[in-house]
């Protein structure tokens, strides 16, 4: 293998391949809850969703690898600072820019081909996962180095994936604003703690100059501004869940605590020192957050069959009297 005159090896096929990061599509699980919620409130064919939702989830992580091609390629310069993407093929390696324009190209003309064999609704929201890869990664506009808007624009693909799971059931709806405010928030509150654990570790290891030079952003940002952010999300993401869950099944109301623990061990996880909330790809090997997971998917499952008609109360106004007038 031969090296350029800065000492880089010449990259490999497997070098283009890693750049469009197979082992991050677990991400697209929160695809999954779209699915379900869909399929719970207007019941359609299985044998159909399977179909949709099998051609939709390839075309989900080709349209991902996309994002993440052009997100190494033109973060190349800023990862020099970064202790582990420092190691990436773009940084690491001599690509050549047309090789990666055509994988980048080649990714996207496949994604959306598959979208357009789901539905139109799938298609569109195809379409704006891919826009969202350009604003975030592409200057002028270049979101990611923007305070606050940096965390905005990464978790608006919260509510496009949650938009696609939905397509594969109901191409003919769009699910509840409530619902899709909830994830953006939900994914924000995300982000946020993924910041502040970055920023935590850089302090600890005083390296807060290069994580600087690596994100733009982190120049606004200070823990304690993350720590408010983090905070502000979380009670965005709540309000918005709450009004979902009264509006189309207050029975779901039951499982607000447990969402409420959800956010506590994932907030819990991102104070650990060098956190798997840097990684959202290890989050797997945090067992008692995942332990969280599966008792509030229990709750949902359980919830979703009994019905309990006095909690419709909560959703009339009305007042105790304390004695007669």
């Amino acid at each position: 293998m031969s090296s350029g005159s800065d000492g880089r090896p010449a990259g490999t096929w497997r070098d283009y391949v890693a750049m469009a990061r197979p082992d991050h599509w677990v991400k697209h699980v929160f695809i999954l809850p779209g699915v379900v919620l869909a399929f719970v409130s207007q019941p359609a064919e299985p044998r159909a969703v399977l179909e949709r939702f099998l051609v939709g989830l390839v075309s989900a992580c080709l349209a991902a690898s996309a994002n993440y091609v052009v997100n190494e390629w033109l973060d190349a310069r800023s990862d020099r600072h970064h202790p582990s993407k420092s190691a990436r093929p773009a940084v690491a390696k001599r690509l050549s820019p047309a090789v990666v324009a055509a994988e980048y190209l080649a990714l996207a003309a496949l994604a959306l081909l598959a979208a357009s064999q789901v539905s139109l609704l799938f298609l569109y929201c195809t379409l704006a996962f891919l826009a969202s890869g350009i604003l975030y990664n592409v200057a002028p506009v270049r979101t990611k180095d923007r305070a606050y808007l940096d965390v905005l624009s990464e978790a608006v693909n919260n509510p496009i994936r949650l938009t696609l799971g939905w397509a594969m059931v109901s191409p003919s709806t769009l699910p509840p604003s409530s619902l899709l405010l909830a994830y953006w928030m939900g994914g924000a509150f995300l982000m946020a703690v993924k910041r502040l654990a970055e920023y935590r570790l850089a302090r600890a290891d005083g390296d807060l100059e290069n994580l600087r030079l690596y994100r733009r952003s982190f120049r606004t940002y200070s823990d304690v501004k993350l720590l408010l952010s983090v905070f502000l999300y979380a009670q965005q993401a709540a309000f918005f869940l709450a009004v979902f869950l009264i509006k189309y099944r207050i029975e779901y109301l039951l499982s607000l605590p447990i969402f409420s623990a959800l956010f506590a061990a994932y907030l819990h996880v991102g104070l650990k020192p060098d956190s798997t909330a840097q990684r959202p790809e290890k989050l797997f090997e945090e067992r008692g957050l995942i332990a969280v997971v599966v008792v509030l998917v229990g709750v949902l499952a359980l919830l979703t069959w009994i019905d309990i008609p006095a909690l419709d109360r909560l959703s009339d106004p009305h007042y105790l009297k304390l004695g007669s007038d």
